[in-house]
This record gives structure tokens, sequence and C-alpha cells, in this order.
């Protein structure tokens, strides 16, 4: 009987202790879990919290937490915005950001976005390579001159330079990046796993949502 009491006593300590070290891990820890940028930028979501994802198609990190923000896309709250902004760290990384300008101009982004990851993670296409990168989107069925003369136009160069800025005026050291209502900073590398960097953004949004309140 007294043994029994002490495996009682044993697991009931054991299940109060689990409960303690989760509600300690759901406290975002500054600095571990997230920055806060040294210099706020202002946002272009009005009313609505604005989060951003600085990615890299080329950025294996991107590439896992891309099927994350895909599925907390489809039930982020409704006073969420959500951009992704193509980063430009080195010129290696301009195509990618051109790729991403063109096709939101074709309206194609949406149908071709996880396919370019899926291509250059998979099939090892270096599609940082402008004629490899020509082929593979002739092959997707889009006009190849048409793509072309876009991905070369003064609206996506443009673009693309802002991309570069923004990058710089976050003050960003690497991707994945999110960025929450100008202000808070979650890296994929910082949060973890996957699922650990949607729980942080998750956080910072309640956050941001406090401080909005307060105004």
């Amino acid at each position: 009987m007294n043994s029994m009491r002490f495996f009682v006593v044993f697991f009931l300590f054991l299940s109060l202790g689990l409960t303690t070290t989760h509600n300690v891990c759901a406290e975002l820890t500054k600095g571990r879990d997230y920055a806060v940028l040294a210099s706020p930028q202002p946002t272009d979501s009005g009313k609505n919290i604005e989060v951003l994802e600085f990615f890299w198609y080329g950025c294996p990190h991107c590439y896992k937490l891309h099927p994350h923000i895909k599925a907390w896309k489809k039930k982020m709250p409704k006073d969420v915005t959500f951009r992704y902004i193509p980063a430009i760290f080195r010129n290696s990384w301009i195509p990618g950001a051109k790729t991403f300008y063109a096709l939101e101009v074709l309206g194609e982004r949406n149908k071709l976005h996880d396919k370019i990851y899926d291509a250059i993670h998979i099939n090892k296409i270096d599609l940082t390579k402008e004629e490899l990168l020509f082929d593979w989107i002739e092959k997707q069925g889009i006009d190849r001159k048409k793509f072309v003369d876009i991905y070369n136009s003064f609206s996506v160069e443009n673009r693309s330079s802002q991309s570069s800025q923004m990058s710089k005026k976050y003050g960003l050291r690497g991707v994945p990046s999110l960025v929450v209502d100008g202000k808070y900073l979650a890296s994929g590398r910082m949060g973890g796993t996957p699922q650990d960097t949607i729980r942080t953004l998750d956080e910072l949004i309640k956050i941001a949502r406090k401080e909005r309140a307060k105004k």
C-alpha cells in the first residue's frame, strides 16, 4: 500500500513539473526567442498587424519553414496582414527576388511559389543562373519572352532594389526572418524548429495586439 502511495505521489509531482515546464517554455524570452528591432519601421497594413517573411528560395531553413507558414496563413487572425519579401544579401539572391516579382506581375506567383522551392531543393536546379531559370519558367507553361521582358523591366528592378534596402533597414542578418508590426523579429534559426517559430510568431502577434490597444 505504501508503495502504491509512493507511485501516486511521484506521478503527481511529475505531472505538475511537466505543466510548469510547459508554461515556462510558452513565455517568450527577448534575445533568445525574438529580438526588438533597433530601428522600428513603419507598416503598410493600416489597422491590421503586419507580418513580413523575409526569405530566399535557396535557403534550406526557409524551405523547411515554408509549409508551416502556408498552414498558418490559412488560419491566421483576421486582424493580421501577411506579405512575403524576397531578401537580398548578396548578388546571387537577386534572380530569386526578380523571379518573385516578375511572377507577381504575371499573376503566377501563387501557382509557382512552391514549385520554385521544390525545383531548387528537390530537383537541384540552379535557378540563380538565368538561362536555367528561363528554361524552367518556359517548362511551367509561361511565355518565355514575356517573362524575360518583365524580369528585366524597370518595375521589377526597382522592387528588387527596395527588397534589398528593406533587408538593411530592418537590420536583418539572415533568413528566414519574420518581422511583426515593424518592431519584433523572429528568426527561423532563433526559434529552433519550424513549429517553435510559428509559436513565437503567434505570441509576438499577441504582444503587438496589446500594444496597439493601448494607443
